[in-house]
């Protein structure tokens, strides 16, 4: 946040300067102290990412889902205290899984089979949060979407809190407040639509549509930007009152497969969830949308793949602890 400064007195001027230069300073310290980088554990545990890879794998091949799973699964960590593995903690009551942002979050299983494996050969070494961003790439590279090299080195955060998640994203939020969620976490408009992209693959129920079918507008009307062709589909999957339960594909044309046919729904009014639709109605974010659907060559698949890339790295650098910040659990679900 910018404030004005034109009317300031000099010594507030200066002082303002001082502050910002305090501020800045350590983060920067911060970073280039941190020992996150590609191959963090190459001499510690050099099998580390292999055996996370085998992990999910067979998770993706007994179930094609979970490919969605891991992917969502980092994304609500790294928004929560940073890419910690503070979503993995369980603290009975107020662990920040029981937010309601976090309904549905899943793949704790797959996490903790991988972590057990490595416990059996580098016990103490790889973290948990280290696993949430691998796994997640993995899961990514099985369907098809871009396989790009992870930094590691993080630590796992002690801390999970239901109150931590309040202001997670959420379905309903429109595009000025998701822009702004966003960029306080330090991603642009065009990470929002990278991210968002994640979306070609994978599920929501239909509790995250009541909202947008039925009380979108007054007196009970849908979201005027879903196509009107589409809308009874919709509704013929998650009717009123019907079981919020319901799974529904986020992309009903392809949501196996890492594509960019998310964005093309979105485009034409096809988009299943609110805030995916919410991205076309900002200029902005609908310019750099239809850049990667402006044509059906690879060279605009390629792109899209190799930025998708850049944006999930630029997002499992949130808030990640290092040196002797957190901790490197023995178990996923409980710090030490």
């Amino acid at each position: 946040m910018t404030f004005p400064t034109s009317k300031m007195h000099k010594d507030s001027t200066r002082f303002a300067l001082v502050l910002a230069l305090l501020i800045v300073i350590p983060n920067t310290l911060g970073v280039s102290q941190g020992q996150i980088r590609v191959g963090f554990y190459s001499k510690t545990c050099p099998n580390a990412e292999s055996i996370i890879r085998k992990v999910v794998q067979k998770a993706v091949v007994n179930n094609p889902r979970n490919a969605a799973i891991l992917l969502r699964l980092q994304f609500h960590d790294c928004f929560v205290e940073g890419c910690d593995g503070s979503i993995l903690i369980r603290n009975d009551a107020d662990d920040e899984l029981k937010a309601q942002g976090n309904l549905g979050v899943l793949g704790f299983d797959i996490i903790e089979s991988a972590k057990a494996q490595l416990e059996n050969i580098c016990p103490g070494i790889v973290s948990c949060a280290d696993i949430v961003t691998l796994a997640a790439r993995d899961a990514v590279s099985l369907v098809k979407g871009p396989f790009y090299d992870v930094p590691t080195g993080r630590r796992d955060g002690r801390l999970s809190k239901m109150s931590l998640a309040d202001n997670l994203p959420d379905v309903d939020d429109s595009i000025n407040v998701l822009k702004s969620k966003f960029r306080e976490k330090g991603l642009s408009d065009k990470d929002l639509v990278l991210l968002s992209g994640a979306h070609t693959i994978g599920v929501t129920a239909c509790f995250f549509m009541q909202h947008r079918l039925y009380n979108f507008t007054a007196g009970g009307g849908s979201d005027p930007a879903i196509n009107p062709r589409f809308l009874p589909q919709l509704k013929a999957k998650c009717p009123l009152n019907g079981d919020v339960n319901v799974r529904i594909p986020l992309d009903w044309s392809t949501q196996n497969v890492f594509d960019v046919q998310i964005l093309r729904n979105i485009r034409d009014g096809n988009a299943v969830i609110a805030s995916d639709a919410r991205l076309y109605d900002d200029k902005n974010t609908r310019q750099i949308l239809d850049s990667y659907i402006s044509s059906d060559n690879s060279e605009t698949i390629t792109s899209f793949n190799e930025d998708f890339a850049k944006a999930m790295v630029k997002m499992g650098n949130i808030g990640v602890k290092t040196g002797s910040q957190g901790e490197i659990r023995r178990v996923c679900n409980a710090v030490n």
